[in-house]
């Protein structure tokens, strides 16, 4: 896992299947992958034109909260005139207009979503599967409660792959 509080998940994955149940659109690929470390299974859809992977492919795939890096993530206690403390947080505006764009640096592609569900039933014992939406194209991560346990529905991530 990593070290950083922004990512929630990491692993290495295989391309196992490319559009295994046929082409369903022309610019958008479904993939199943199993991670080397974790015992995940992931099934994604992916801008094959943007970013197209092949059978026996390997990539590394994280979850984040931002892509702002750790040390301009952090809170701040200031006080007002009254002496009352409040919380701030420093952030980098913007981070896709700038030259510095974050984590996003490190990676090859990234999506913007959403965590929109989680599913326990009929997975055996200690498994969950969440559902992640990405501007319509979906991803499901199947596995272990444990490497899940980051994961909150509702919460809006980021997800980065590179090869």
């Amino acid at each position: 896992m990593a070290e950083s509080s922004n990512i929630i998940f990491e692993d290495r994955f295989t391309v196992e299947t490319v559009d295994k149940d046929g082409k369903k659109f022309d610019r958008v690929s479904r993939i199943t992958a199993p991670s080397h470390n974790l015992n995940m299974f992931l099934t994604l859809d992916l801008a094959n034109e943007l970013y197209p992977l092949e059978v026996r492919e390997m990539f590394t795939l994280a979850i984040a909260r931002t892509l702002v890096p750790e040390e301009l993530n952090t809170e701040e206690d200031e006080e007002n005139e009254d002496g009352q403390g409040r919380s701030t947080k420093k952030r980098k505006r913007e981070l896709w207009r700038s030259e510095n764009m974050g984590l996003g640096e490190d990676y090859d592609y990234v999506m913007y979503g959403k965590i929109y569900k989680f599913d326990d039933s009929a997975q055996g014992d200690n498994q969950t599967t969440a559902y992640f939406s990405f501007g319509g194209l979906l991803m499901a991560l199947r596995g272990s409660y444990r490497h899940l346990a980051s994961v909150v529905v509702g919460e809006n991530v980021y997800l980065l792959m590179r090869k």
